[in-house]
Parts: structure tokens; C-alpha cells; sequence
């Protein structure tokens, strides 16, 4: 059986003929985005300044504590039983490190937020279980390892 798959950009024709594997499609999500997240504890947001990487994250127009300031996107989100969580994309304009990630927290008693994480990659998977985060990334060092961060609310751990 032949399959064929015709590229717009560049009318490239690739034929997988049997026997021969088709190429791999990349296993990396893209990364979602969103500027705001309603949930019963308040309203997590962005709010955007005039140079690209001043936006603010703040909760109900009040900006939260340790100031987290950058090129934000809240990436994922997750609800629990007694808390929502958001996983919030920082760029700071480092060529070196694009990305880092830090989790948000919110309960009916206030926020906690985590340390900042990630392998300064785009490329994650995110997870939870029970009332754990999981964000998998590649390793900085050794993109062909994966690094597991998992944050508990409290603790934040690096599996390699």
C-alpha cells in the first residue's frame, strides 16, 4: 500500500512505501496559550505593558508576589477539589534560556507559586496526578533525555 502526503509550503512529495516508515512526527505538543484563567478563587490574567516582556501576572488586577514579569502565557490548567492550578511560560528575552515555567496555585486562602523550572525548552508535556504536576521536558544537556519536574504545591522536584 502507498500513502502520499503533499506539503503545501514546498510541493515536497514524500512517498512511504511498504516496508519503509513515514517520518516521525514530532511528539512534542504545541504549547497552548491564554491570557486569562476565571476560576472560584479569582481571576489569574495578564496584564501587557508596551515593551513586550514587562506583562505582569496578577490575580484580580492586584499583581502577585514574587513579581513574575516576562513574555507570560498561561499554558495549562487544572482543577482540583479545593484549588486550581495554572502553568505559567516566562520568557525573559534570554537567547540562552527562551522559556521557564513556574506553577501557580490558587485556594480560597490566597496563592502559592513555585520556583521557576524547566530546561529553557517549548517543548513540554504536562500531567497531573492526583495532587501532583508533571511537566516533561527535554534535558538541556542531553535533548535526548527527558526531565520530570514535579510540584506537589509545596515542593518542586527534577527527575532525570
Amino acid at each position: 500500500m502507498r500513502q502520499f502526503i503533499l506539503a503545501s509550503a514546498g510541493f515536497l512529495l514524500a512517498i512511504a512505501l511498504p516496508g519503509h516508515a513515514a517520518p516521525a512526527q514530532d511528539k512534542w505538543p504545541p504549547l497552548p496559550s491564554r491570557l486569562n484563567f476565571v476560576t472560584p478563587y479569582g481571576t489569574l490574567g495578564i496584564k501587557s505593558y508596551e515593551y513586550l516582556y514587562e506583562s505582569r501576572l496578577k490575580i484580580n488586577d492586584t499583581e502577585i508576589s514574587p513579581p513574575i514579569e516576562g513574555l507570560l502565557n498561561i499554558t495549562y490548567a487544572f482543577s482540583l477539589p479545593k484549588a486550581e492550578a495554572a502553568l505559567v511560560s516566562i520568557s525573559d528575552g534570554n537567547e540562552k534560556c527562551p522559556v521557564k515555567y513556574r506553577w501557580i496555585i490558587l485556594r480560597d486562602k490566597g496563592y502559592t507559586v513555585s520556583p521557576p523550572f524547566g530546561s529553557c525548552s517549548t517543548r513540554v508535556k504536562v500531567s497531573a496526578k492526583g495532587r501532583r504536576f508533571l511537566v516533561q521536558t527535554p534535558n538541556a544537556e542531553k535533548p535526548d533525555k527527558i526531565d520530570t519536574y514535579i510540584y506537589d504545591g509545596k515542593t518542586l522536584t527534577r527527575k532525570r
